[in-house]
């Protein structure tokens, strides 16, 4: 299948920042653009995007300087999750999972030799890290882990039916959640870091999606026999709500945008296209091409409140595993999602036929499929539900600026 070029109507990369990773990142977006099609085409992992993000050795830059890492901020992460958004979702989607999993490495190590190796060796080999948070019957609640570990000696054991792994063959290891003991209840979690040599994987269950095919996401059996200094020291009902839900819904947040504003990109380029041609009448769909800019600027609003409101409250456990910024950064992820299936809707109005069509040079539909995953990860109804208690009990703003 033919690469597509950067010089693809209205398919130009932007990003939001000029940030120190910008022209890095920019440079393994052009590799994932040139395979987006082939890699959505056929279901596979973004091999050559992935071979440049090494190369731009872009998979350790959030951990610390002091482990080889380059300390990069959130807002630093989010950008490129937004760039890479703009050229293939699958790449950017892959690179936010594993950021998300680096975060908690960070946070939650406490000192714990084993992990801090663990983080030095992503940083120096540029290691890719899988998540593995649901199993069973439970689905999307990753609160929740059938499968508990078992300590032999000085290793733990796991045996777990995940549902999904994304990318775990590809995957240079995997962190994933489990019950704390055969006794713990089913909330009783820890977190526990792996390396390839630490489990085997047996496929449960294949990929063929309408949209995100490139995450390979998989469900898989997996066992695992690792050193018990792997298991992070402090609990996942801490890690959750401070690091995982914060990191997750800003970063997918911003992949969400990136590809937003590429179907965006390309229903610019459409009414420029047809302006010209027309003698400077406006297309039709003009109209629809507004409504798309204003929701991409909501979007990035939102994601840019949230981020500012995390980082404000970032070192103060209490504040951020407070109820009010959990309901609010929880709720980031439905806005977020919703923002983005709408943004693009928008752009494909504005395209009309040229949009709808596969083999048309603004064709939207990759971008579309792609997007209508964003409300069923984790489901929207499902957080709205947990939340509705909250919001009813929540007292609700008294002024606008306050």
């Amino acid at each position: 299948m033919e690469a597509q070029r950067l010089s693809t109507p209205g398919a130009q990369i932007v990003s939001t920042g000029n940030g120190a990773y910008t022209a890095r990142a920019r440079v393994a977006a052009e590799t994932a653009l040139q395979y987006a099609a082939a890699v959505d085409s056929a279901a596979r992992f973004p091999a050559e995007a992935f071979a440049e993000i090494r190369k731009q050795r872009l998979l350790g830059i959030m951990v610390p300087p002091s482990a080889g890492g380059e300390g990069a901020t959130i807002g630093e992460i989010a950008d490129i999750c937004f760039i890479l958004g703009q050229a293939c979702s699958s790449t950017a989607l892959i690179f936010a999972m594993h950021q998300i999993k680096i975060a908690c490495l960070i946070r939650h190590s406490k000192g714990n030799t084993a992990v801090e190796q663990i983080l030095r060796q992503i940083a120096s080999d540029q290691l890719l890290m899988a998540s593995s948070t649901t199993e069973g019957q439970a689905g999307g609640n990753v609160r929740s882990s059938d499968a508990a570990i078992e300590h032999v000696g000085e290793d733990v054991t796991l045996e777990r039916k995940a549902t999904v792994i994304s990318y775990a063959s590809e995957a240079d290891g995997i962190v994933t959640t489990a019950r704390r003991a055969a006794d713990a209840s089913a909330s009783d979690q820890v977190l526990l870091v792996l390396l390839k040599k630490d489990y085997t994987l047996d496929r449960l269950q294949s990929w063929d999606t309408l949209g995100m095919r490139g995450t390979h996401s998989e469900g898989f059996a997996l066992r695992v026999r690792a050193p018990a200094q792997q298991v992070l020291p402090d609990p996942y009902e801490k890690i959750h709500p401070q690091t995982m839900v914060p990191h997750a819904h800003i970063f997918w947040g911003s992949v969400w945008a990136g590809i937003a504003a590429a179907a965006t990109l390309k229903a610019q380029a459409f009414v420029r296209s047809a302006l010209r041609s027309s003698g400077g009448q406006m297309p039709p769909g003009a109209a629809h091409f507004t409504k798309a800019a204003s929701s991409l600027r909501t979007l990035r609003s939102v994601l840019n409140s949230a981020m500012r409101s995390y980082q404000a409250i970032l070192s103060d456990e209490k504040a951020v595993s407070a109820l009010e910024f959990q309901s609010m950064i929880t709720l980031t992820k439905v806005q977020a999602s919703e923002l983005a299936v709408e943004t693009v809707l928008a752009a494909l109005r504005a395209c009309g036929l040229s949009g709808f069509r596969n083999d048309s040079e603004f064709s939207i539909g990759r971008h579309l499929r792609d997007v209508l995953s964003a409300p069923l990860m984790i489901n929207n109804d499902r957080i709205l539900a947990n939340l509705a208690m909250t919001s009813v009990m929540t007292s609700l703003p008294t002024s606008v600026s306050g």
